[in-house]
């Protein structure tokens, strides 16, 4: 995404912060330990020596499990349907999951149906993260990441599910200021039948990448009460997916005179795709001053050019970082975000105020209707709470 925050916390402290980040953002605590008792790296989810499935791996970086990365796990992980069962700890490593036949380029079953679990019941707890951005150099000396290659996290297999875990980029511009590309994702993530339940994605820009496997397949994602935050197009890509209960936090960037500091939402769905990103039973809050956000913007790639953004946000509280007046912009003035699909409906918070209503596209009633978490996962059901 084109490049155009400060915590109170560096990001690398705030990433440390857990348990107290946990509660701030609602995501829950984890209970107090009675003292002297011993602190079972993998909660109620058993262990190397008391396996709950032949098909369960446990991670652990203090050595207790059977490996002590994410990337071993996946690596281990030689077939379908296996789960991993990660303890807490910061695990500064990148992981891709998803293997590609060399022969034919095409996935195969191997990590497919995976399931990775946060043992502590609290996402603050584990976390993945790295700081690798658009501009970093590899290693090599063959060039630059681009914005895919920064990803922490890739996830190139279907029938994905993560359960309380934290994906970060700590990647920070003050650091690099000679690198002009500063999208740093935290995750990638292009497999069809994708849930996150109670996870964290942080970042700065380029956060969450919702994207599919290529132009022509239609990658269905499901996001459950989870915690995003970033500035400049951290929710992004072609995936239909749907953010059910989530909160979206647009970070401060006191490096900026003027206003905006950034965009939350920048979909590129495929014109032949009839569902893009549905955001319902959300809310967008922001650390920044009043208006200084923008809801979205219509990413139009050089790869398709023909593509036609899709946005619906419905029953979400929007806060007054957002811009009532103009909550939506071009990234490019030859795809104006009026020619796109954007919508909203039954929205509210000072960031949903309608005072010109040419920019803020309603939907009807009966529109509403083809737009609920069911319309738009099909044959699909992540989770009970996705189809209420």
């Amino acid at each position: 995404m084109p490049s155009h925050h400060q915590l109170p916390l560096s990001r690398r402290g705030f990433l440390m912060a857990s348990a107290g980040a946990g509660v701030a953002l609602g995501l829950g605590a984890v209970p107090a330990l009675a003292v002297g008792r011993p602190h079972p790296p993998f909660g109620r989810y058993g262990s190397p020596s008391a396996r709950l499935t032949p098909l369960t791996l446990y991670v652990d970086p203090r050595g207790r499990g059977d490996v002590t990365t994410v990337q071993a796990a996946v690596t281990a992980a030689t077939g379908a349907g296996y789960t991993l069962v990660i303890a807490p700890g910061v695990y500064r490593e990148t992981v891709t999951a998803g293997v590609t036949d060399p022969a034919t380029g095409q996935l195969t079953p191997a990590a497919s149906e995976m399931t990775w679990i946060g043992a502590s019941e609290n996402p603050c707890d584990v976390v993945i993260v790295y700081d690798n951005a658009n501009g970093t150099r590899k290693p090599d000396g063959s060039g630059t990441y681009g914005t895919s290659g920064s990803a922490t996290t890739l996830i190139r297999t279907d029938g994905f599910t993560a359960r309380r875990i934290t994906f970060a980029n700590d990647w920070l511009r003050a650091d690099h200021p000679d690198i002009t590309g500063t999208q740093a994702v935290a995750i990638k993530v292009q497999g069809d039948r994708s849930a996150f339940f109670d996870c964290r994605f942080l970042g700065h820009q380029d956060t969450l990448y919702a994207d599919s496997f290529a132009l022509g397949v239609f990658a269905r994602q499901y996001y459950a009460r989870c915690y995003v935050e970033g500035d400049v197009d951290f929710v992004f890509g072609r995936a239909t997916a749907v953010y059910d209960h989530c909160h979206f936090r647009t970070l401060n960037r006191t490096g900026l005179a003027t206003a905006p500091y950034g965009f939350v939402f920048a979909p590129s769905t495929a014109v032949a795709n009839p569902r893009g990103y549905l955001v319902t039973r959300s809310r967008v809050s922001s650390q920044a001053p009043d208006t200084y956000y923008k809801l979205a913007r219509p990413w139009v790639p050089g790869s398709d050019t023909t593509a036609r953004p899709m946005l619906t946000v419905r029953d979400t509280v929007l806060g007054p970082g957002i811009d009532a007046v103009a909550p939506y912009t071009n990234m490019s003035d030859t795809y104006p975000w009026q020619s796109q699909r954007f919508a909203e409906y039954r929205d509210s918070g000072p960031g949903a105020v309608i005072s010109v209503p040419e920019n803020r596209p309603q939907l009807t009633p009966a529109e509403a209707g083809l737009h609920t978490p069911a319309a738009y996962l099909g044959d699909w059901n992540p989770g009970a709470e996705a189809l209420r």
